[in-house]
């Protein structure tokens, strides 16, 4: 299950895990105009770890989740 929210500088998704026990914390992704915030709560340092991505990265994670095992880059998109 997930949502979606928009807020004035931001879409806020937050994916809530369905699965079979143990389950594990929401986790919510920010996205912003420049760049994008993962957050999830870890339970064993009573803690919110957070991960930016720049839009750069962002591409680029998209980019790899279809490609095969390798190392790639990708060229300049025209604008």
């Amino acid at each position: 299950m997930f949502s979606i929210e928009h807020e004035f500088d931001a879409t806020v998704v937050t994916l809530v895990d369905e699965g079979q026990p143990p389950l594990l914390e929401d986790v919510v992704i920010n996205a912003f105009e420049e760049c994008v915030t993962i957050e999830q709560f870890d339970q064993r340092t009573d803690n919110v770890q957070k991960v930016t991505l720049s839009m750069a990265q962002l591409r680029d994670l998209q980019a790899a989740l279809n490609l095969p095992e390798g190392v790639y880059k990708l060229s300049a998109q025209p604008s």
